[in-house]
């Protein structure tokens, strides 16, 4: 049987990267999965690669109506949900001296306003007796990364929930995980940069402090989340499961 048969499961930031990833390795285990992403067209593109048992809903987790959207569309289809991948999240580059308040606004917006109401919304349909909600935190919460001070602190922020929503859920038997990615070559990393030469060279200097030598992938990411989604780590909660290469870890 498959690991998540029969399961509802919501994933925002579905439409690249990681939540896409996950999402094809969910639908693949025999979950049906909601998607969100704030841009239509790459959402439309994610859903038909995905292929079936899906539902997009387009959407920016940090405006709540787009969240209330989402979440009456599930309640309607559905129902309830099993399992959570609070994903959506995003960077940039600012060191200090040149941290504006927009900036600090847009990276708290979405990296924790966003994935609270993300979570605390969802709640209210997961059934009592069980459910898995995933955050998508990152190894930047542990490490000293220069220019990213407003990200580590948002991603700190991510791992704390995590913590704390354990205690919060325990009684419903709600369990609460994050998963802290390392060097993932995603689009949103290349983006990082202005052109595609500063790109390379990101990369080169994030492989250089991995153990393992390389980047990893979505789908490595992936298999984690579905583990964390899945029965099989049924007595693991509160955790912060890296999937860096050992960066974080040396």
């Amino acid at each position: 049987m498959n690991k998540l048969e029969g399961k509802i499961a919501v994933i925002t930031g579905g439409s690249s990267g990681i939540g896409l990833a996950t999402a094809k390795r969910f639908v693949a285990e025999g979950a049906y999965v909601f998607v969100t992403g704030r841009r239509q067209h790459e959402l439309d593109t994610a859903v038909s690669e995905i292929g079936n048992n899906v539902t997009e809903v387009q959407g920016d987790v940090s405006n709540l109506v787009d969240l209330d959207r989402l979440y009456s569309i599930v309640k309607q289809q559905k129902g309830h949900i099993d399992i959570l991948f609070a994903n959506a999240g995003l960077g940039e580059v600012a060191t200090l001296g040149q941290i504006s308040e927009a900036h600090f606004d847009k990276t708290f917006g979405v990296n924790v306003k966003g994935l609270l109401f993300t979570v605390q919304k969802a709640v209210p349909l997961f059934k009592d007796g069980g459910g898995s909600i995933i955050l998508n935190s990152s190894i930047a919460a542990s490490k000293g990364v220069e220019g990213f001070s407003v990200y580590s602190a948002s991603k700190a922020a991510v791992r704390s929930f995590a913590r704390t929503w354990t205690v919060d859920l325990r009684h419903r038997k709600i369990r609460v995980n994050a998963v802290s990615p390392g060097p993932i070559d995603t689009q949103a990393l290349s983006d990082l940069m202005k052109n595609e030469e500063q790109s390379r060279q990101l990369k080169k200097d994030l492989v250089s402090s991995v153990p393992l030598r390389r980047m990893g992938t979505p789908d490595e990411v992936a298999k984690v989340v579905t583990f964390l989604a899945s029965d099989e780590s049924s007595y693991v909660t509160g955790i912060e499961l890296f999937v860096d290469g050992g960066a974080a870890q040396i």
